[in-house]
This record gives C-alpha cells, structure tokens and sequence, in this order.
C-alpha cells in the first residue's frame, strides 16, 4: 500500500510500455508519424489512451464527444474500442491535423464510425445543443484551447446524458497549478476549473495522474 501515487520515473513507465501495453499497429504507426511534429506534445500518452479505451468499454460507451482532436489518437482508441454501432463526433478546427487522423481512421476501418466536425469548439457544440444533441452522449473527451476549458466543460455538462462521463486532459499542467508564481492565461483557467470542479455539485469527481492529469467527472441526475 502506499499513501501517496508513485512517482512515474523512466524505467517504471518504459516497464508499462513492455509489460502492460497493448499497442494495436494503428495506434503505434500514428505516434510514430505524430512523434516528429513541432506540437507532438498535444497528443495523449499510450497508456492514457488505453485508460480511456477501457472507460469506454466499461461504461459501454456508444455516443462519444471529443473537444481537440489533433492527429486522431484518441478518438481512433475510442472507436476501436467501441461496439459497431459506436459513433464519434470529434471536434477540431484544423483540416491540417485531422487529414492525418482520417488516414488512420480509414486504416484502422473504423472511418464510418467518425463524424468529423471541422470549426471552432463553442460554436460547434452549441449549434449541437440548438439541434437537439442534448443528453445525447455517454463520454465527452475535452483536449483543446485551455482558456476555453470552462466553456467547454459547460456544453458537455448538458451534452452528455446523466450518468454520462466527461474527461478533461491536461489538468495538472506539468505541474504548473501546483505553483503560486504561474499567473499565465492558461494556468489560470486550469487552476480555477479544477477548483470549480471540487465544488461542483452536478458532478462526481475525481483527479487520475496518468498522463498531464484526466479529471474525470460524471453527470449527476
């Protein structure tokens, strides 16, 4: 037992990686191509996208919700982790990346299961809602512009169903939260969603420091 998490060193997570992680050939080939990019780092680690994909499985998630889609690796773990009749709506605004994700959407053969929905996220989510998409998701994923975390995390409020999850990425923010001196824009906004996040009453709760930290939250009533 330990009263505290154990730190993630070098040899513990290159451990993780051979012993417990199953890579299917898609999702590998995808980091590889991703790897070299200049904004690399906005891609989910492997063993959070294997957390997710379990989330999926166990919660028997059907409708899922993505904010920031990049190149595709997350949604491309939930769509292979769905049943056939699973459906993704993945949101970003930049056809430059997602070109790369519907490549390997269309080499995993899940590209039918995808709807890719190109434009700014609050304008996307809320000609959702004014369409009649409220309470219409199992899992919404939100990985994108920080500043925008709490807009964000308001629409999925009412787009996933009750019971429904939403996770947010990036919640520790290299640690960034955890220091009084960090006063940027998207520190900020982080340290005040989480803070909200903890008095939240519409929402169960919790922090899983895998990656740069999953906040997990699921719909109340």
């Amino acid at each position: 037992m330990s009263s505290h998490t154990l730190a993630m060193t070098p040899r513990i997570h290159g451990y993780l990686m051979k012993s417990v992680l199953r890579d299917p050939k898609p999702l590998a080939e995808l980091r590889r191509e991703t790897e070299p990019m200049e904004l690399a780092g906005m891609q989910i680690s492997p063993e959070q996208g294997q957390f997710i994909a379990l989330l999926v499985e166990t919660l028997g998630v059907r409708r899922y919700l993505e904010i920031g889609t990049f190149t595709g690796y997350s949604s491309l773990c939930v769509a292979l982790a769905m049943p056939a009749d699973g459906r993704v709506v993945a949101v970003d605004r930049s056809k430059e990346w997602t070109d790369v994700a519907r490549r390997y959407w269309r080499k995993a053969g899940v590209a039918e299961k995808i709807d890719l929905r190109l434009g700014e996220g609050r304008g996307t989510l809320d000609a959702m809602l004014k369409s009649g998409e409220a309470n219409g998701y199992d899992l919404a994923f939100i990985d994108a512009d920080k500043v925008n975390y709490d807009e964000y995390y308001e629409r999925c409020l009412k787009l996933v169903r009750p019971g429904g999850m939403i996770a947010l990425d990036n919640m520790l923010w290299g640690g960034a939260v955890a220091d009084p001196a960090r006063r940027d824009e998207d520190t900020v906004a982080i340290r005040k969603l989480n803070a909200k996040i903890r008095g939240d009453t519409r929402v169960a709760c919790a922090m899983v420091p895998i990656g740069d930290g999953l906040m997990l939250c699921r719909r109340r009533g």
